[in-house]
């Protein structure tokens, strides 16, 4: 995209707020932001009440933004019973949706949203889960590996409400320009 996707606007509104404001409209909070590269000019994006991060390690890739997030919701006073996971490069995913995940928050909830069956984001992760998804969160896998085959995980479909297609191109984003 020549630049960090967070700054990308999609219809006069950068991802990063379009991301946070799907999140804020699908029931979530607090709210965290993880940020990387060009951290600053991002964190100027950023609403108040949002708490944002910077993940040292951001070029390592989605594994240190994913630990670097689950240590800051570690650190709230109480601390969440989950943490919905959604990513700023998925502008089809809809507040109905992230209300629909978020709806089954639990300290030892691991689902992942579902479009015809095929599992996506936003992904739901109970704090019973945080240290192992952490250990796992390694290079661009994020929680892949955690998720993968572990025998707690649910999918919740999700096609009925939202589109899963992230925005990795001019062209893809070209094409959410258009609708």
């Amino acid at each position: 995209m020549g630049r960090p996707k967070a700054l990308v606007e999609l219809g006069g509104e950068p991802l990063v707020r379009r991301a946070l404001r799907v999140l804020a409209d699908g029931g979530c909070a607090p709210l965290v932001v993880v940020l990387g590269a060009e951290a600053t000019a991002v964190a100027d994006l950023v609403p108040s009440g949002v708490h944002v991060v910077v993940a040292q390690g951001w070029a390592e890739g989605m594994g240190a933004s994913l630990r670097t997030g689950l240590a800051a919701l570690a650190e709230f006073d109480p601390v969440p019973d989950a943490a919905l996971v959604h990513l700023v490069d998925l502008p089809g995913v809809t507040a109905a949706a992230v209300a629909r995940i978020g709806a089954r928050a639990t300290p030892d909830v691991l689902l992942r949203a579902a479009y015809s069956g095929h599992p996506a984001h936003p992904v739901l992760i109970g704090r019973s889960h945080w240290a192992g998804v952490r250990a796992a969160a390694t290079g661009d896998a994020g929680a892949r590996g955690y998720l993968s085959g572990h025998p707690d995980l649910a999918l919740v479909e999700c096609g009925d409400l939202a589109d899963p297609d992230d925005v990795d191109t001019p062209e893809q984003l070209a094409r959410y320009r258009s609708c």
